[in-house]
């Protein structure tokens, strides 16, 4: 048998990938009551809550009015959550299953593999985004300042947080078990990573343990994007962001080759 030729190679892995994605984004759209529908209720109250009641009484925050600061804050929030949540969701369904050790086994490559599962998040987490943000415009204004800032902070977030869904459904034993990040460490550290408030606002100790939430400078960098405003250094974030992504993405990688804890 003639050996495969590297055109044929790389058909096949992106036939593989095609197919993982496929099935992640018709999940999505499948069940879109529970993975579309109640982050948009979500933010529409936080809208009506943040903005229009409490924001008539704070006034202007960052130089704008309070309703256009939160508005980008509240979008990463909905792409974080939500990143993470489907591919922690959809792994570690087919790995209680016993469906991923099918694939596993299969000659399908494993950066197909993850990296299919990774944009099954980056889907869901960029269409939750674009109908928070439709529904931002029936309460406030909103603009892009920058257009390469918004797009990298926005799609690197969620590339970020789909890989932390993966290593999470990895180690995961029980459904129990994916619900422990986001109650403890996921939804903390947003509400803390000035979503709703500056930092100017904050004492200067206050400053500096913000600056250790990595949170702070997702949000900042796509609030840089959208309204111009940043309490941090733009590069810097992106600079995280970035190498955030190459870590987790070795971790992830290294979890998937070795599959000891894939198996229940």
């Amino acid at each position: 048998m003639s050996p495969q030729t590297p055109q044929l190679t790389w058909r096949k892995k992106w036939i593989a990938f095609q197919t993982i994605v496929s099935k992640e984004v018709r999940r999505i759209l499948r069940i879109w009551p529970q993975t579309l529908l109640p982050p948009v209720i979500t933010m529409t109250l936080y809208f009506v809550i943040f903005g229009k009641m409490i924001g008539s009484r704070v006034g202007e925050m960052g130089g704008v009015p309070y309703m256009q600061f939160i508005v980008p804050g509240l979008i990463m929030m909905s792409v974080i959550t939500n990143s993470y949540s489907n591919v922690v969701s959809s792994f570690f369904s087919a790995k209680f299953h016993a469906s991923i050790e099918e694939l596993l086994v299969s000659p399908v490559s494993k950066h197909a593999i993850l990296l299919g599962y990774i944009s099954g998040g980056i889907f869901r987490g960029l269409a939750i985004a674009i109908i928070v943000s439709i529904v931002a415009l029936f309460f406030t204004q909103l603009g892009m300042q920058h257009f390469f800032v918004t797009v990298f902070t926005v799609i690197g977030t969620s590339v970020l947080f789909s890989l932390g869904g993966f290593i999470n459904a990895t180690f995961a034993r029980s459904f129990d078990d994916i619900s422990i990040i986001p109650s403890f460490v996921l939804t903390p550290l947003t509400y803390l990573g000035g979503v709703f408030y500056s930092m100017e606002n904050l004492s200067p100790i206050w400053q500096n343990i913000s600056l250790l939430n990595p949170i702070v400078y997702m949000v900042n960098s796509f609030r840089y994007g959208i309204l111009g405003y940043s309490d941090v250094n733009v590069w810097y974030s992106m600079a995280a962001i970035f190498a955030f992504c190459v870590v987790f993405y070795v971790i992830a990688y290294r979890l998937l080759l070795d599959g000891s804890r894939i198996r229940l």
